[in-house]
């Protein structure tokens, strides 16, 4: 008669002396999943992103004159007491308005100068145009308002943050 082998290598026990125990098919697949949710968790922890056109963007601007922001470092370019220049005063055109750098510098009146981000709060694009009171991003078709930045229509539902904004001179500087 021949001998029958009840018991798998996988089914053996620590408690059996001299029997090594094996790596059963549930642990190594236990290992695999945690590996690949912590791959995962790791790609959820990044502050910035690539947007659909390839270019960086972050939903958490630096304020306004930072190096994060691309401000430089808080002074206008002329040694002025104002914060980084924006932009000049005779290039935000009336009822429109200008992208420079990482602002969206407007003039929804005569003298009044708004600066928002140029980031679309829906997708993260960056805004690419303005025209006829909006502020337009190409991605998905979002519009802001240059008075206020918030949205007038398309998927965005939240405004461009603001930063606020002063003339020194013949430059907006943030204030």
């Amino acid at each position: 008669m021949t001998d029958v082998q009840t018991k798998t290598d996988a089914e053996t026990s620590p408690e059996e002396p001299g029997r090594p125990t094996a790596s059963t098919r549930r642990v190594v697949l236990l290992g695999a999943g945690a590996a690949g949710a912590t791959a995962v968790l790791a790609a959820c922890g990044t502050a910035s992103s690539t947007n659909s056109n390839g270019s960086d963007f972050t939903d958490n601007p630096g304020p306004a004159g930072s190096a994060a922001a691309g401000g430089g470092n808080g002074s206008d370019s002329n040694g002025g007491s104002g914060g980084a220049t924006l932009a000049a005063v005779g290039d935000v055109p009336e009822g429109g308005g200008v992208i420079q750098g990482d602002y969206v510098i407007t003039q929804p009146t005569a003298g009044v100068f708004k600066a928002f981000s140029k980031v679309c709060t829906h997708a993260g694009c960056d805004v690419n145009k303005i025209d006829g009171g909006q502020i337009s991003c190409p991605c998905h078709n979002s519009k802001f308002s240059i008075e206020t930045g918030q949205p007038t229509s398309g998927p965005a539902n939240k405004a461009l943050p603001e930063t606020k904004v002063k003339v020194d001179g013949d430059n907006i500087v943030a204030a």
